[in-house]
């Protein structure tokens, strides 16, 4: 009997990715799910700020630009729809979502939408919790805590596909997860076997970051050379009941996919490659096999992994203070010497003022503002000077920016091309809490018409 096989496209690697990538693989990717990944780690605790000041509406503010371009297509075809562009508030982005396909006239308007992840109030009844990046207690944060999701699993995107909607949304969903639960539920792949969920993690983990596997993000001109870059395309996955796992991107688009850009992307954000730890199972990369089977395919074999913890890693979003970032431009002769002097000057001047920073530095970009101070490099023509200042106090960041400002008349000369900005700054540490305290749950609104 042959091997039954399901095909899911990546539409999106973060919350400000492209959309047109995702519907040209809806119309010829010839998918049977896309799943947009739109979550980093400080995105849930931006969204609940906005939504708690009025400012934003809690979930992705690109969720309407990308349903509206991708829906129609998908219903056409019978491409189901998964993201976590549901954010801080998946319930509002799951009816919006039904707003909108009633609006283009579609038949089938439901929206699975999936809950649970929001544990606040459980981890602020246990100030005792560790921090994981910290080692000190989760006390030490919470007053300033304005979000705490649980990375869901799998099983909980499985359970919300289960109902049938055309669209599922959700909140914090682990990156890898959002892919395995089409997986598991298209192929009736049972929850506790751990080398076919192992396969299916890989799969996700290559699709999390869309275009970063396909060469976006791996491309370096006159060593890793990519074609077609403003029109890259995203990729997909084909995985059988069997395990088999193979990537591939539609033809005809930009980008590539061979071992070497599967290779960066398996091993990207992972700490330990023996023991990557997911809601579904500790994978262990160490024996995976890539193959390059084809122009822009390759197949992957080898992922084993061990039974998932008995815990979920849960993300703390908290306030951290005011980040104050002034900039000016200098530019020929001496420009290094005087923006050199510039930094100095709007370093004292904030000292003399009496301001307080946690940290403090005068960088000059196209120099030093990544790596550091370092001999030896040869002196631009052009450089920009960038003070930023990090403190709890804003008048103090609203200083930064004021006095690089000042140096236009206070010298010293040829500066210009001044900006500043003051932003809050949201932190994020992580806390594990017992599974048996996550209580997924799914919601369906919209009708089928």
């Amino acid at each position: 009997m042959a091997a039954k096989r399901v095909r899911i496209g990546s539409g999106a690697g973060f919350a400000g990715d492209r959309w047109e990538p995702a519907v040209e693989l809806v119309e010829c990717g010839d998918i049977d799910y896309i799943a947009f990944e739109c979550l980093a780690e400080r995105t849930i605790a931006r969204e609940t700020l906005a939504a708690r000041r009025g400012e934003g509406s809690g979930y992705n503010p690109q969720l309407e630009d990308r349903m509206r371009a991708v829906l129609p297509p998908a219903a056409a075809r019978g491409v189901r729809v998964l993201s976590n562009m549901g954010a801080a508030d998946p319930l509002a982005a799951g009816r919006r979502t039904a707003d909108i396909a009633a609006e283009l006239g579609l038949d089938d308007r439901r929206c699975a939408v999936l809950l649970g992840d929001d544990v606040r109030d459980d981890v602020a009844a246990r100030p005792a919790l560790p921090l994981m990046e910290s080692g000190e207690p989760l006390e030490s944060i919470l007053p300033r805590m304005a979000s705490a999701n649980a990375y869901l699993g799998a099983d909980a995107v499985s359970f919300a596909l289960s109902t049938g909607a055309p669209v599922v949304l959700t909140g914090r969903v682990a990156d890898p997860s959002l892919f395995v639960g089409p997986i598991v539920h298209a192929l009736g792949m049972p929850y506790d076997e751990d080398d076919r969920l192992a396969q299916a993690t890989v799969a996700g983990h290559l699709l999390e970051c869309a275009g970063q596997v396909t060469g976006g993000y791996f491309a370096d001109p006159g060593v890793k050379d990519v074609p077609g870059l403003a029109r890259l395309g995203f990729p997909f996955a084909d995985v059988s009941d069997d395990g088999a796992v193979t990537i591939g991107k539609c033809a005809n688009t930009g980008g590539r996919i061979d071992v070497s850009t599967c290779t960066e992307q398996l091993l990207y954000e992972v700490d330990d490659p023996a023991a990557y730890v997911t809601p579904d199972c500790v994978l262990d990369m160490t024996g995976i096999a890539l193959r390059e089977a084809g122009p822009d395919r390759v197949s992957v074999s080898g992922a084993r992994a061990r039974p998932r913890t008995g815990t979920y890693k849960v993300s703390i979003g908290y306030f951290d203070g005011y980040l104050g970032d002034g900039q000016l431009s200098y530019g020929g002769p001496g420009a290094q010497a005087r923006a050199r002097l510039a930094g100095e000057i709007v370093t004292e001047r904030l000292r003399l003022r009496g301001f307080a920073f946690d940290a403090l530095e005068a960088r000059l970009i196209g120099l030093d503002s990544l790596h550091g101070p370092g001999d030896g490099r040869p002196e631009p023509y052009e450089v920009r000077l960038r003070v930023s200042g990090r403190t709890q106090d804003r008048k103090a960041a609203e200083a930064v920016g004021f006095e690089v400002a000042a140096l236009y008349t206070n010298g010293p000369a040829g500066g210009a091309g001044d900006s500043a900005s003051v932003r809050e700054i949201l932190a994020v540490q992580s806390v594990l809490l017992p599974r048996a305290l996550v209580r997924p749950r799914v919601e369906v609104v919209g009708d089928a018409g």
